[in-house]
Protein backbone atom coordinates (compact mmCIF):
# COMPACT_ATOMS: atom_id res chain seq x y z
CA UNK A 1 0.00 0.00 0.00
CA UNK A 2 2.84 2.40 0.89
CA UNK A 3 4.40 1.88 -2.56
CA UNK A 4 1.10 2.82 -4.22
CA UNK A 5 0.78 5.95 -2.07
CA UNK A 6 4.41 6.95 -2.79
CA UNK A 7 3.75 6.53 -6.51
CA UNK A 8 0.57 8.63 -6.18
CA UNK A 9 2.51 11.41 -4.42
CA UNK A 10 5.27 11.42 -7.03
CA UNK A 11 2.62 12.07 -9.68
CA UNK A 12 1.86 15.51 -8.18
CA UNK A 13 2.54 17.29 -11.52
CA UNK A 14 0.10 14.96 -13.31
CA UNK A 15 -2.71 15.38 -10.73
CA UNK A 16 -2.23 19.16 -10.66
CA UNK A 17 -2.40 19.50 -14.44
CA UNK A 18 -5.37 17.10 -14.56
CA UNK A 19 -7.36 19.11 -12.00
CA UNK A 20 -6.47 22.38 -13.74
CA UNK A 21 -7.87 20.92 -16.98
CA UNK A 22 -11.00 19.76 -15.14
CA UNK A 23 -11.34 23.23 -13.57
CA UNK A 24 -11.16 24.91 -16.96
CA UNK A 25 -13.49 22.64 -18.94
CA UNK A 26 -15.85 21.52 -16.15
CA UNK A 27 -15.67 24.35 -13.59
CA UNK A 28 -18.91 23.48 -11.78
CA UNK A 29 -17.47 20.14 -10.68
CA UNK A 30 -14.84 21.95 -8.57
CA UNK A 31 -16.57 25.20 -7.55
CA UNK A 32 -18.66 23.04 -5.22
CA UNK A 33 -15.54 22.68 -3.00
CA UNK A 34 -14.91 26.43 -2.55
CA UNK A 35 -16.44 26.65 0.99
CA UNK A 36 -14.05 23.91 2.14
CA UNK A 37 -10.86 25.49 0.75
CA UNK A 38 -9.46 26.64 4.12
CA UNK A 39 -10.09 23.20 5.61
CA UNK A 40 -8.39 21.52 2.66
CA UNK A 41 -5.29 23.64 3.09
CA UNK A 42 -5.33 23.17 6.86
CA UNK A 43 -5.41 19.39 6.47
CA UNK A 44 -2.59 19.64 3.93
CA UNK A 45 -0.41 21.38 6.51
CA UNK A 46 -1.49 18.96 9.26
CA UNK A 47 -0.40 16.07 7.04
CA UNK A 48 2.95 17.71 6.41
CA UNK A 49 3.44 18.25 10.15
CA UNK A 50 2.70 14.57 10.74
CA UNK A 51 5.68 13.46 8.65
CA UNK A 52 8.19 15.83 10.27
CA UNK A 53 10.67 14.59 12.87
CA UNK A 54 12.85 16.37 15.43
CA UNK A 55 15.88 15.27 13.39
CA UNK A 56 14.61 17.36 10.45
CA UNK A 57 15.46 20.50 12.42
CA UNK A 58 19.02 19.48 13.28
CA UNK A 59 20.53 21.39 10.32
CA UNK A 60 18.94 24.56 11.74
CA UNK A 61 20.61 23.95 15.11
CA UNK A 62 23.97 22.77 13.74
CA UNK A 63 24.44 25.34 10.96
CA UNK A 64 21.71 27.99 11.36
CA UNK A 65 23.55 30.49 9.14
CA UNK A 66 23.18 28.19 6.10
CA UNK A 67 19.43 27.85 6.61
CA UNK A 68 19.01 31.58 7.24
CA UNK A 69 21.10 32.39 4.14
CA UNK A 70 18.84 30.19 2.02
CA UNK A 71 15.65 31.59 3.54
CA UNK A 72 16.88 35.16 3.07
CA UNK A 73 17.70 34.37 -0.57
CA UNK A 74 14.20 33.06 -1.17
CA UNK A 75 12.39 35.96 0.51
CA UNK A 76 14.60 38.44 -1.37
CA UNK A 77 14.63 37.07 -4.93
CA UNK A 78 11.03 35.93 -5.31
CA UNK A 79 8.98 38.96 -4.16
CA UNK A 80 11.37 41.48 -5.77
CA UNK A 81 11.40 39.64 -9.10
CA UNK A 82 7.60 39.27 -8.98
CA UNK A 83 7.24 43.04 -8.66
CA UNK A 84 9.68 43.74 -11.50
CA UNK A 85 8.14 41.11 -13.81
CA UNK A 86 4.62 42.46 -13.18
CA UNK A 87 5.86 45.94 -14.14
CA UNK A 88 7.68 44.56 -17.21
CA UNK A 89 4.53 42.79 -18.45
CA UNK A 90 2.22 45.70 -17.48
CA UNK A 91 -0.05 43.45 -15.43
CA UNK A 92 -3.33 44.73 -14.04
CA UNK A 93 -3.35 45.66 -10.31
CA UNK A 94 -5.00 42.30 -9.46
CA UNK A 95 -2.44 40.21 -11.34
CA UNK A 96 0.45 42.32 -10.02
CA UNK A 97 -0.70 41.77 -6.45
CA UNK A 98 -1.28 38.08 -7.21
CA UNK A 99 2.24 37.56 -8.56
CA UNK A 100 3.78 39.46 -5.63
CA UNK A 101 1.78 37.29 -3.21
CA UNK A 102 2.99 34.13 -5.01
CA UNK A 103 6.55 35.39 -4.57
CA UNK A 104 6.10 36.30 -0.90
CA UNK A 105 4.93 32.92 0.41
CA UNK A 106 7.42 30.35 1.78
CA UNK A 107 8.83 27.43 -0.21
CA UNK A 108 6.54 24.61 -1.27
CA UNK A 109 6.52 21.50 0.91
CA UNK A 110 6.63 19.51 -2.35
CA UNK A 111 10.19 20.82 -2.73
CA UNK A 112 11.32 18.23 -0.19
CA UNK A 113 10.11 15.43 -2.48
CA UNK A 114 11.69 17.10 -5.52
CA UNK A 115 15.01 17.48 -3.63
CA UNK A 116 14.93 13.76 -2.88
CA UNK A 117 14.31 12.93 -6.55
CA UNK A 118 17.08 15.35 -7.63
CA UNK A 119 19.61 13.66 -5.30
CA UNK A 120 19.96 17.01 -3.53
CA UNK A 121 20.37 17.76 0.20
CA UNK A 122 16.97 16.68 1.57
CA UNK A 123 17.76 17.58 5.21
CA UNK A 124 18.67 21.12 4.10
CA UNK A 125 15.49 21.31 2.02
CA UNK A 126 13.27 20.32 4.96
CA UNK A 127 15.07 22.71 7.32
CA UNK A 128 14.72 25.60 4.85
CA UNK A 129 11.08 24.92 4.06
CA UNK A 130 10.17 24.58 7.74
CA UNK A 131 12.04 27.74 8.73
CA UNK A 132 10.47 29.77 5.91
CA UNK A 133 7.01 28.42 6.82
CA UNK A 134 7.34 29.43 10.47
CA UNK A 135 8.53 32.90 9.40
CA UNK A 136 5.66 33.24 6.89
CA UNK A 137 3.04 34.79 9.25
CA UNK A 138 5.24 37.89 9.49
CA UNK A 139 7.23 37.88 6.24
CA UNK A 140 4.45 37.03 3.74
CA UNK A 141 2.09 39.88 4.68
CA UNK A 142 5.06 42.24 5.27
CA UNK A 143 6.59 41.61 1.83
CA UNK A 144 3.19 41.72 0.13
CA UNK A 145 2.53 45.07 1.81
CA UNK A 146 6.01 46.39 0.95
CA UNK A 147 5.69 45.70 -2.79
CA UNK A 148 1.94 46.01 -3.33
CA UNK A 149 0.43 48.51 -0.85
CA UNK A 150 0.52 51.29 -3.47
CA UNK A 151 -1.42 49.07 -5.90
CA UNK A 152 -4.23 47.69 -3.73
CA UNK A 153 -5.01 47.71 -0.03
CA UNK A 154 -3.08 44.93 1.74
CA UNK A 155 -4.58 43.78 5.08
CA UNK A 156 -1.42 42.89 7.05
CA UNK A 157 -2.93 41.57 10.30
CA UNK A 158 -5.82 39.62 8.75
CA UNK A 159 -3.24 37.89 6.50
CA UNK A 160 -1.02 37.25 9.52
CA UNK A 161 -3.84 35.52 11.42
CA UNK A 162 -4.94 33.57 8.33
CA UNK A 163 -1.44 32.05 8.03
CA UNK A 164 -1.38 31.27 11.76
CA UNK A 165 -4.75 29.48 11.49
CA UNK A 166 -4.22 27.70 8.16
CA UNK A 167 -0.50 26.93 8.36
CA UNK A 168 1.16 27.16 11.76
CA UNK A 169 -1.56 25.65 13.99
CA UNK A 170 -2.29 22.64 11.70
CA UNK A 171 1.46 22.10 11.22
CA UNK A 172 2.02 22.04 14.99
CA UNK A 173 -0.98 19.76 15.55
CA UNK A 174 0.35 17.33 12.94
CA UNK A 175 3.81 17.45 14.49
CA UNK A 176 2.33 16.89 17.95
CA UNK A 177 0.28 13.91 16.78
CA UNK A 178 3.46 12.43 15.27
CA UNK A 179 5.23 12.61 18.65
CA UNK A 180 2.30 11.14 20.62
CA UNK A 181 1.32 8.40 18.15
CA UNK A 182 4.71 7.90 16.50
CA UNK A 183 4.48 4.13 15.89
CA UNK A 184 0.97 4.30 14.46
CA UNK A 185 1.69 7.29 12.25
CA UNK A 186 4.95 5.78 10.98
CA UNK A 187 2.92 2.85 9.64
CA UNK A 188 0.53 5.10 7.71
CA UNK A 189 2.68 8.19 7.11
CA UNK A 190 2.59 7.83 3.32
CA UNK A 191 -1.13 8.63 3.53
CA UNK A 192 -0.43 12.25 4.53
CA UNK A 193 1.72 13.32 1.55
CA UNK A 194 -0.82 11.62 -0.74
CA UNK A 195 -3.69 13.63 0.82
CA UNK A 196 -1.62 16.81 0.57
CA UNK A 197 -0.94 16.08 -3.10
CA UNK A 198 -4.66 15.67 -3.78
CA UNK A 199 -5.63 18.84 -1.94
CA UNK A 200 -2.95 20.96 -3.66
CA UNK A 201 -4.17 19.74 -7.04
CA UNK A 202 -7.78 20.53 -6.01
CA UNK A 203 -6.84 24.06 -4.92
CA UNK A 204 -5.15 24.79 -8.27
CA UNK A 205 -8.08 23.35 -10.20
CA UNK A 206 -10.59 25.35 -8.15
CA UNK A 207 -8.80 28.67 -8.75
CA UNK A 208 -8.79 27.98 -12.50
CA UNK A 209 -12.50 27.06 -12.34
CA UNK A 210 -13.32 30.35 -10.59
CA UNK A 211 -11.36 32.31 -13.22
CA UNK A 212 -12.36 30.45 -16.39
CA UNK A 213 -13.74 33.46 -18.25
CA UNK A 214 -10.96 35.76 -17.07
CA UNK A 215 -8.18 33.33 -18.07
CA UNK A 216 -9.05 33.56 -21.77
CA UNK A 217 -8.06 37.22 -21.91
CA UNK A 218 -4.86 37.10 -19.84
CA UNK A 219 -3.49 33.59 -20.22
CA UNK A 220 -0.53 34.11 -22.61
CA UNK A 221 0.79 37.27 -20.93
CA UNK A 222 0.30 35.86 -17.44
CA UNK A 223 1.84 32.52 -18.35
CA UNK A 224 4.90 34.28 -19.75
CA UNK A 225 5.32 36.19 -16.49
CA UNK A 226 4.97 33.03 -14.41
CA UNK A 227 7.50 31.12 -16.54
CA UNK A 228 9.99 33.99 -16.15
CA UNK A 229 9.36 34.25 -12.40
CA UNK A 230 9.97 30.54 -11.95
CA UNK A 231 13.17 30.65 -14.04
CA UNK A 232 14.48 33.61 -12.03
CA UNK A 233 13.87 31.59 -8.86
CA UNK A 234 15.59 28.43 -10.13
CA UNK A 235 18.62 30.19 -11.64
CA UNK A 236 18.77 32.78 -8.86
CA UNK A 237 18.77 30.08 -6.20
CA UNK A 238 21.50 28.10 -7.95
CA UNK A 239 23.53 31.26 -8.55
CA UNK A 240 23.24 32.18 -4.87
CA UNK A 241 24.50 28.68 -4.02
CA UNK A 242 27.58 29.32 -6.16
CA UNK A 243 28.10 32.67 -4.42
CA UNK A 244 27.83 30.99 -1.01
CA UNK A 245 30.27 28.26 -2.17
CA UNK A 246 27.73 25.51 -1.45
CA UNK A 247 28.29 21.89 -2.43
CA UNK A 248 26.67 20.65 -5.65
CA UNK A 249 23.84 18.98 -3.70
CA UNK A 250 23.12 22.10 -1.66
CA UNK A 251 23.15 24.32 -4.78
CA UNK A 252 20.49 22.07 -6.29
CA UNK A 253 18.47 22.29 -3.10
CA UNK A 254 18.62 26.07 -2.99
CA UNK A 255 17.56 26.29 -6.65
CA UNK A 256 14.54 24.07 -5.95
CA UNK A 257 13.64 25.88 -2.71
CA UNK A 258 13.75 29.33 -4.29
CA UNK A 259 12.10 28.28 -7.55
CA UNK A 260 9.23 26.41 -5.88
CA UNK A 261 6.78 28.50 -3.87
CA UNK A 262 3.93 27.39 -1.63
CA UNK A 263 1.64 29.02 -4.14
CA UNK A 264 -1.28 26.96 -2.82
CA UNK A 265 -1.06 29.14 0.29
CA UNK A 266 -0.85 32.21 -1.94
CA UNK A 267 -4.02 31.13 -3.75
CA UNK A 268 -5.95 30.53 -0.52
CA UNK A 269 -4.81 33.86 0.98
CA UNK A 270 -5.75 35.66 -2.23
CA UNK A 271 -9.24 34.15 -2.27
CA UNK A 272 -9.68 34.93 1.42
CA UNK A 273 -8.54 38.56 1.35
CA UNK A 274 -8.65 39.81 -2.26
CA UNK A 275 -10.61 37.72 -4.78
CA UNK A 276 -10.34 35.04 -7.51
CA UNK A 277 -8.37 37.20 -9.97
CA UNK A 278 -5.60 37.80 -7.43
CA UNK A 279 -5.49 34.05 -6.74
CA UNK A 280 -4.88 33.14 -10.39
CA UNK A 281 -1.08 33.75 -10.55
CA UNK A 282 -0.55 31.56 -7.48
CA UNK A 283 -2.61 28.69 -8.89
CA UNK A 284 -0.78 28.75 -12.22
CA UNK A 285 2.61 29.18 -10.53
CA UNK A 286 1.91 26.18 -8.28
CA UNK A 287 1.16 24.07 -11.36
CA UNK A 288 4.12 25.29 -13.43
CA UNK A 289 6.81 25.17 -10.72
CA UNK A 290 6.04 21.53 -9.90
CA UNK A 291 6.44 20.59 -13.58
CA UNK A 292 9.74 22.45 -14.10
CA UNK A 293 11.25 21.26 -10.82
CA UNK A 294 10.30 17.66 -11.60
CA UNK A 295 11.98 17.92 -15.03
CA UNK A 296 15.07 19.48 -13.45
CA UNK A 297 15.21 16.73 -10.82
CA UNK A 298 15.10 14.08 -13.55
CA UNK A 299 17.92 15.80 -15.48
CA UNK A 300 20.11 15.93 -12.36
CA UNK A 301 19.29 12.32 -11.46
CA UNK A 302 20.33 11.07 -14.90
CA UNK A 303 23.48 13.20 -14.79
CA UNK A 304 24.46 11.53 -11.52
CA UNK A 305 23.77 8.08 -12.96
CA UNK A 306 26.05 8.79 -15.94
CA UNK A 307 28.82 9.92 -13.57
CA UNK A 308 28.51 6.69 -11.58
CA UNK A 309 28.64 4.62 -14.80
CA UNK A 310 31.84 6.37 -15.91
CA UNK A 311 33.47 6.00 -12.49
Amino acid sequence: MNKILKFFTRLLPFWTVLLVIVGYFWPKSLIFFKPYLDWMFGFTMLGIGAVLNFEDFLPVLKKPHLVLLGTLTQFTIMPASAYLIAKLFHFSPELTLGLILAGSVPGAMASNVISYLAKADVAYSIAMTSTATFLAPLLTPALTYLYAHTILKVPFWPMFWSIIKMVIIPLLIGFGLKQVFKKTINKIQEVFPAISTLFIAFICGLIVALNKNYIIGVSLMLFGGIVLHNLVGLFGGYGAGILYKFSSKRKRTLAIEVGMQNAGLGAVLALHHFGPKVALPSALFATWCVITASILAEIWRRKDEKKREKA
